[in-house]
């Protein structure tokens, strides 16, 4: 299987994990070429927080993709992709995490899809958190989750 696409889902608490985060993409995509979709899914509210943090004009129009493209891990990340000198694109969505991610790797025909998530105690650790387990269960493709140490 040939991979030409992968799509990296962000989210707010993934600062923590995000050199782990693109470790994992840059494992795989560097050696085969694959492009790199970082992607950030805020819900509605999660949006208008970033929007007024990051100081965009509430009254101007302001596209998704450039409010990821500005979100300090997706710029950590695309700064190590860059050092691995792995390709990659932007995208942001608004919408429900797990159902909003699952429809980006549809939208950009991806051949896996990387989320990221914390570490369970020994009774949970079958259990993976909401999103990750949507994305797991109703992706179009491969998923790899990527858990904290």
């Amino acid at each position: 299987m040939t991979l030409d696409t992968i799509l990296l889902a962000v989210g707010a608490k993934d600062e923590k994990r995000a050199e782990r985060l693109a470790d994992a993409v840059a494992e795989v995509a560097g050696p085969t070429g694959a492009t790199v979709v970082l992607a950030h899914v805020f819900t509605d509210d999660e949006y208008d927080t970033v929007l007024d943090r990051l100081d965009f004009d509430p009254d101007g129009e302001v596209s998704p993709d450039e409010v990821a493209e500005r979100h300090a891990t997706i710029r950590e990340i695309a700064s190590l992709l860059d050092a691995a000198g792995v390709k990659y694109e932007t995208r942001g969505a608004v919408g429900e995490h797990g159902e909003t991610i699952v429809n980006l790797a549809k939208d950009v025909s991806a051949d896996r899809v990387v989320v990221g998530g914390r570490q369970r105690s020994p009774t949970g650790k079958a259990v993976f958190g909401s999103v990750a387990q949507e994305v797991m269960l109703s992706s179009p493709c491969p998923v790899t989750f990527v858990r904290d140490e």
